[in-house]
């Protein structure tokens, strides 16, 4: 690259979204993808990550470590001095020993491209690897520990700078035996070295009371929605009782999502005097009902006697002149 143009470039790289939000999303499709039960962010700065994850459903337990509880500023690997650095694979791989282990750290090689970098990306850093350096130390890692691991990253380099790499690299790492009850977890330490900062316990949704008030909430939310488009098309349709009986969607997306249930599947709400009947049908099949129900028994299950139904209860009924906080 010219270096007039590699100086032009440095002054308006930005990624978007922005680097810290594609890490997190990089660690959310992992979660989705093998749905485990505990996580550990392992330098959670801020804890936006596990703000993020707590909404997956498969987690039960979530922890975040520091090394700093005040100041709460970015912690990776490369924050660590090097007598921490040489005893971190001993702790996480060795002793934690989890299933999956993702790594994410500075890539030095993209620095140039970045504007104000002179050495380091943060002043707390005491080191940044380039590409070789990362990988012969997860791979030397990876072989002491039995782990398999796959690099990647997020940040993608500009065009025709692609041997630079991506601005965060990131290795995965795949545990490839079970543990055996000899595991060092098993051996417990004799000097306790954590501090608890902070604890929270959020509603699981395994509990059958917290899943039937978040179903009945987004049962509710939903009905509402196709309410008001439904409303919007009876109004445009005047006093023509054949046409303003039915529901014409208008070209938004949630409404061609739901146009295409009812043509597909003849799912349509309709109006009868005061009130707007919605199938329950068409409800359990936006996908946050399916997710959180599973099967249309269970939904119905869930909701009776708390939202209200027609007479055959095939239908959710709504009150066209009832505010949204009223129902």
């Amino acid at each position: 690259m010219d270096k007039n143009f590699q100086e032009e470039f440095t002054q308006i790289i930005k990624f978007k979204p922005p680097l810290y939000k594609q890490r997190h999303q990089f660690v959310k499709d992992l979660v989705e993808k093998y749905k485990p039960k505990k996580v550990a962010d392992l330098g959670c700065a801020d804890c936006s990550l596990l703000r993020m994850l707590k909404f997956c459903s498969c987690i039960e337990v979530l922890a975040g470590l520091d090394i700093c509880a005040n100041v709460m500023k970015e912690k990776i690997i490369e924050h660590l001095e090097e007598p921490e650095l040489k005893k971190f694979p001993e702790v996480v791989f060795g002793f934690m020993a989890p299933s999956i282990v993702v790594i994410s750290t500075p890539n030095s090689e993209f620095n140039p491209l970045l504007p104000g970098v002179i050495l380091y990306r943060h002043p707390d850093h005491k080191f940044e690897w380039n590409q070789a350096q990362f990988q012969s130390w997860a791979l030397a890692t990876a072989r002491c520990y039995d782990y398999s691991v796959e690099f990647t990253g997020v940040g993608h380099p500009p065009t025709g700078m692609e041997k630079a790499g991506f601005c965060t690299q990131i290795g995965v790492f795949i545990r490839k035996y079970p543990q055996t009850g000899e595991s060092l977890q098993s051996e417990k330490p004799t000097e306790v070295i954590y501090e608890t900062v902070f604890k929270a316990v959020y509603p699981s949704l395994k509990d059958e009371k917290y899943l039937q008030n978040a179903v009945i909430s987004e049962v509710i939310f939903t009905a509402q929605i196709i309410k008001h488009r439904l409303m919007s098309k009876h109004e445009e349709y005047g006093n023509d009782p054949e046409r303003k009986s039915k529901f014409t969607p208008s070209m938004d997306c949630f409404s061609d999502y739901l146009g295409k249930l009812v043509v597909e599947k003849n799912m349509e709400p309709f109006v009868s005097g005061n009130e707007v009947y919605i199938p329950l049908a068409t409800i359990f099949s936006f996908p946050k009902v399916n997710r959180l129900c599973g099967t249309f028994e269970k939904l119905c299950k869930l909701i009776a006697g708390k939202v209200t139904l027609s007479s055959d209860g095939s239908a959710v009924m709504v009150n066209m002149e009832c505010e949204d906080e009223d129902d």
